[in-house]
């Protein structure tokens, strides 16, 4: 059975069946393996129907063969290309600076202080307390 397909291997499949945790791909009339449901699509897959229908005609990767049981562990997300990422941390580091700023600005007392605060109040308190 292996001799047929070898894992790093992409194929055409056709989908077969769907379950919550995956989907059945047919690689041809013998041989089917499970595209598991984090192997859909790049990002996270709540609902597989979203994005698979029995009949599907998609393209797998091989990942895995069980040869002992004949199992084969397949991955679409694999033969795409991942989304390109929007770096956003730079803008949003040029924007909290200056927030930060204006908090100080206009009188926001961080922990550090108003703990300096309270340490201070205790200590006129216990003052009072013994005299």
């Amino acid at each position: 059975m292996a001799e047929k397909f070898e894992v790093g291997q992409v194929l055409e499949g056709k989908v077969t069946g769907i379950q919550p945790y995956g989907a059945f791909v047919a690689l041809d009339e013998e041989v089917q393996g499970l595209v598991h449901i984090s192997e859909v699509t790049h990002g996270f897959v709540k609902d597989i129907n979203e994005h698979l229908n029995v009949g599907d005609t998609v393209n797998v990767k091989v990942l895995n063969i069980d040869e002992e049981k004949g199992k084969y562990s397949l991955s679409i997300r694999a033969t795409e290309e991942p989304p390109k990422k929007v770096e956003k941390p730079k803008k949003q580091n040029k924007r909290q600076q200056p927030q930060e700023e204006s908090n100080a600005a206009v009188g926001f007392n961080t922990l550090k202080d108003k703990l300096e605060d309270w340490i201070q109040q205790s200590k006129e308190r216990e003052e009072t307390y013994r005299n």
